[in-house]
């Protein structure tokens, strides 16, 4: 009975997070690697809804497993869009920038004395 509880409640938690994540990100995911995501989602969410853990576990590898492709395709895009932008951040432990650095010393002035 744990084990059917733990997997409903998983399988709603995994629909609802993956729900909320299509809504942020969705517009930047490509029309092939989303329709598969949305297919798990109804798929998880009928087994949910008639409370078949076997259905429910399946579907939840499913949606991973979609989810997982979708959003490594993304970081690569944003690797790749980020590339120029990732070069400033490389070279802040360099030491050439055009920013001064001043070293401070600060002393604490506890002033209830």
């Amino acid at each position: 009975a744990k084990e059917r509880v733990e997997v409903l409640n998983q399988a709603d938690s995994l629909v609802f997070q993956t729900e909320k994540q299509l809504g942020e990100f969705g517009d930047k995911l490509p029309e092939d690697k989303k329709a598969p995501i949305e297919s798990a989602i109804a798929e998880l969410k009928e087994a949910h809804a008639a409370q078949d853990v076997d259905r429910c576990k399946a579907g939840i590898e499913a949606l991973n497993q979609a989810f997982s492709a979708a959003s490594q395709e993304m970081y690569q895009a944003s690797q790749e869009a980020g590339g120029a932008s990732a070069g400033p951040e490389a070279g802040q432990s360099g030491g050439e920038g055009d920013e001064e650095v001043t070293d401070v010393d600060f002393e604490e002035v506890n002033e209830e004395k």
